[in-house]
């Protein structure tokens, strides 16, 4: 739980649910945050393409956070004038009345999300895209498994009696905005996005849902999925609901916007700074467990193996192409696991209060000294961390991760040239996504990163290097919370439009060049290793 001091004045609540946890920010209504909290979310795995989550588990931290940072802040309830969501873009099934039905394991009703990760339908997915439809084209053509609709045809051909159940499949930031306010609307954010939904159309393409065998869900102005749907920052229905306001300590009727997805948030929370450029300047870079990368464009831009382009998506009336990496921090975590040296490390860093990534950053510093080249720590030791598959550019669910120049050793100096190598792979994989973007049409300016993974100028400069483009770091510690709370003033009035309320509200703290001499030299030379490792294990895959 943190706290700031605060004027006195009108605030907005902020609230995110990310992968392992729900949390909550108070925010002036000129971007400063003066309270959080958070609250963990338990999460299911299994056979390692399984994840599941609980809706109610998810809804009861939200509760908890959100009380936790209203109480730090001291801030009244008749305070908080707007109210915005953001979640990972996970899907929630329903029952009747909101009955949590189970994905998985019927003996478990109360998992009733497949999240994002869960990779169960990657074979629906590959017969979705040997169909060809139109709508993906708007994918960067062709569809993951990380989204709703391979999982939906998942459910329905080994669940049915689930399938055929459900009242509503609604992505997770739309199930949130439901439960604090009743509106089933969807946010075009999430069904763009993930669902097909075709935002420039402003329609669903019912000749897809047949195609693919989901015609059913045409039904009703295709109301299982969303009859009606809405830009992000609009206000839903009567806002906070009674139940709902009981539950958090706010008043009834406090506006509630229309959500986005986490990594859109951060977007929003990150892009827009006054002085900057404008969105359509600078990719916005989430770096967490998986990453996401988010250009904006005036008019549509067609790059293949990255997800759009989208209409409204995030900036209304503007483009929007979407990449990133399925697994990022998370891949961080899972490659430091290999190591003989990581349990040892794992309580050095505990008793240090600390994250494994985090400690070992500050190893690599201190073994840097005024050395700015954090790549020559890696050695010969290179990793293309591609352990859920490549998302983008190559849009490829097949590939998975490579380690190339282990040798025998097992102290901590090797541990730390394993992360420092995982590092650089991250930005490599950043550099493809931006090449491809702009051989496409879709250049950038700069990087701006927000997400947890992230903080370090160590990494921060890492990433710049490997990229070979210029990132700025958001004034804000948490540009994901402050883009939730930007939806939130848009919808109470507080400012006409996102765009406005990005300028009013976001600003940049830092830059970091891209190095060149010896620095450049060596990430060409990683960088060339990298491309032909990553090529290979994709050959691998398919044999």
């Amino acid at each position: 739980m943190t706290r700031n001091p605060h004027p006195a004045g009108g605030y907005l609540l902020g609230i995110d649910v990310g992968t392992g946890s729900a949390r909550a920010g108070i925010f002036t209504t000129e971007g400063r945050m003066v309270a959080s909290d958070k609250s963990p979310i338990a999460i299911h795995r299994e056979g390692g393409v399984i994840v599941e989550q609980s809706g109610s588990d998810i809804w009861r931290a939200v509760v908890r956070a959100v009380r936790g940072a209203v109480s730090a802040s001291g801030v009244a309830a008749d305070q908080v004038r707007g109210i915005g969501f953001d979640a990972t873009c996970s899907l929630v099934v329903l029952g009747e009345d909101g009955t949590p039905l189970p994905v998985g394991d019927p003996t478990v009703p109360e998992r009733n999300i497949m999240v994002w990760m869960d990779h169960r339908a990657l074979e629906q997915a590959e017969r979705i895209n040997a169909m060809g439809h139109r709508v993906l084209d708007y994918v960067g053509g062709r569809i993951s498994p990380e989204m709703e609709t391979p999982k939906l045809l998942w459910l329905k051909e080994n669940r049915p009696e689930i399938y055929n159940a459900a009242w509503q499949f609604m992505d997770l930031t739309d199930f949130l905005t439901w439960k604090a306010t009743g509106d089933l609307a969807r946010s075009i954010c999430t069904v763009t996005c993930k669902w097909t939904y075709l935002g420039h159309e402003r329609a669903w393409d019912r000749s897809y849902f047949e195609q693919v065998g989901l015609g059913d869900l045409a039904a009703g102005d295709f109301a299982r999925i969303g009859s009606l749907v809405v830009d992000a920052g609009s206000p839903l229905g009567t806002g906070l609901s009674p139940e709902a306001a009981e539950a958090m300590g706010l008043n009834p009727g406090t506006p509630v916007a229309a959500g986005l997805i986490d990594a859109h948030a951060g977007g929003i929370g990150s892009v827009g700074a006054e002085g900057g450029g404008g969105a359509e300047a600078n990719l916005a870079y989430v770096f967490g467990t998986s990453s996401c990368t988010m250009t904006t464009t005036p008019e549509p831009v067609f790059v293949p193996g990255v997800w759009g382009p989208y209409f409204s998506a995030m900036v209304p009336g503007k483009w929007l192409n979407e990449g990133g990496q399925s697994a990022a921090g998370a891949a961080i975590d899972q490659l430091l696991e290999f190591h003989p040296h990581a349990a040892e490390a794992h309580a050095e860093a505990a008793r240090d209060e600390l994250s494994l990534p985090a400690w070992l950053a500050q190893r690599a510093e201190q073994l840097l000294g005024q050395n700015p080249n954090a790549a020559t720590l890696a050695g010969g030791v290179h990793v293309v961390p591609e352990f859920l598959g490549n998302r983008a550019p190559h849009a490829d669910p097949h590939t998975r991760a490579v380690i190339a120049g282990l040798g025998m050793e097992r102290d901590l100096d090797s541990l730390v040239a394993l992360y420092i190598a995982g590092l650089c792979g991250i930005g490599y994989g950043l550099r493809q996504i931006i090449r491809a973007q702009e051989a496409a049409g879709a250049p950038v300016q700069r990087i701006v990163i927000s997400g947890g993974a992230g903080r370090s100028d160590m990494i921060r400069q890492l990433l710049a290097d490997a990229a070979g483009l210029e990132l700025a770091a958001p004034a804000s510690e948490e540009p994901v919370l402050l883009g939730a709370a930007i939806l939130g003033s848009v919808a109470a009035g507080l400012h006409v439009d996102l765009e406005g309320a990005m300028a009013g509200m976001s600003s940049f703290a830092q830059r970091y060049a891209p190095q060149g001499g010896d620095a450049q030299a060596l990430h060409e030379r990683r960088f060339a290793i990298f491309e032909k490792l990553q090529a290979t294990a994709r050959e691998a895959a398919r044999t």
